[in-house]
């Protein structure tokens, strides 16, 4: 049977720092306060909210109890602006954790992001725990520690979780593995053998890791 997610999510538009963002929203289970907002992977290279691994990232945190909110980024989708280079995309981030704080008031956001997803979480998490949203988990999968200043992401405020293939074709494993041994503040990896960049085949595996593994603080 097909898990057909989008039968519970909500489509809405929220408004970003250059006009809407195209967004798929679905609340918490009422006796959780808990919101997962998902980031998608590069826009430039037909990344989008409709990815797979963020379609698992998705199913995963929902069936958790969590809401959980997708978006595309500027210039994707129907969303408006266009792409930044990793830099406005923080802005749009920033306000989907606004919408999320306003519309539901949880006690617990968690940011997670699949590649330059990945990136986009990791730089933005410091900003929003700045800015007074409860930023309680930060979970990143296969980061694209290569082509974005993560040797300046190296203390997170949450606790940060790590996923990522051995098989890795697009971001070096080793180069991963590197980076996270650098961060100096609670953090937690899980490498699944053969996986590659898109984990081709082992979106099952992923979604039991991120459920198993990767716990809310």
């Amino acid at each position: 049977m097909v898990d057909n997610v989008k039968a519970t999510e909500e489509p809405i538009t929220i408004e970003g720092p250059v006009g809407q963002l195209q967004s798929l929203v679905m609340a918490p289970a009422a006796d959780r306060s808990v919101v997962t907002i998902v980031c998608h992977p590069h826009p430039l290279f037909g990344g989008t909210m409709n990815n797979k691994v963020v379609h698992t990232l998705v199913r995963a945190r929902r069936d958790l109890g969590h809401g959980v909110v997708r978006f595309n980024f500027r210039g994707v989708g129907a969303s408006e602006g266009q792409y930044d280079e990793g830099q406005g995309e923080q802005q749009d981030l920033l306000a989907v954790c606004r919408w999320v704080q306003q519309q539901w008031q949880p006690q617990h956001i968690a940011l997670a992001g699949f590649s330059f997803g990945a990136y986009v979480a990791a730089a933005t998490c410091h900003q929003a725990c700045e800015a007074g949203f409860p930023i309680k988990h930060l979970l990143l999968v296969a980061p694209a520690v290569e082509n974005y200043s993560f040797d300046e992401l190296l203390e997170f405020e949450p606790p940060m979780g790590l996923i990522y293939g051995d098989a890795d074709e697009v971001v070096e494993p080793a180069a991963i593995k590197q980076w996270f041994e650098g961060v100096t503040s609670a953090k937690q990896q899980f490498c699944l053998p053969g996986a590659s960049h898109f984990f081709h085949g082992r979106l099952t595996e992923l979604k039991q890791i991120v459920q198993q593994q990767i716990k809310m603080a």
